[in-house]
């Protein structure tokens, strides 16, 4: 996802991420630092990142929508029914 990400942003004449350190400047998903987490809360969390990261997805979605951007808003569906169909074999969400 990184890599089609910066190829989408040169191949529209943007700039990329450049390190670890930029990469920590735009991260919306907080980090969970506990030493030890229960796994119904690591599941519980996993869900909440998801759903955060679907919603900007999404918003990211309307933008590309707005501007003609169709090769973008496709490779995000892409990305948000891979998020969708990995959280159904943990039983994280009703796959109805």
């Amino acid at each position: 996802m990184t890599d089609q990400i910066a190829e989408r942003a040169r191949k529209l004449g943007g700039t990329t991420i450049k390190s670890i350190g930029d990469t920590a400047k735009y991260q919306r998903v907080k980090d969970n630092e506990d030493e030890r987490v229960a796994p119904e809360r690591m599941l519980r969390e996993l869900r909440g990142d998801n759903l955060e990261f679907t919603r900007n997805l999404r918003s990211m979605h309307d933008l590309c929508e707005k501007h003609n951007d169709v090769a973008t808003a496709n490779l995000i569906e892409v990305w948000v029914d891979d998020g969708a169909a990995n959280l159904v074999p943990v039983g994280i969400v009703n796959p109805d």
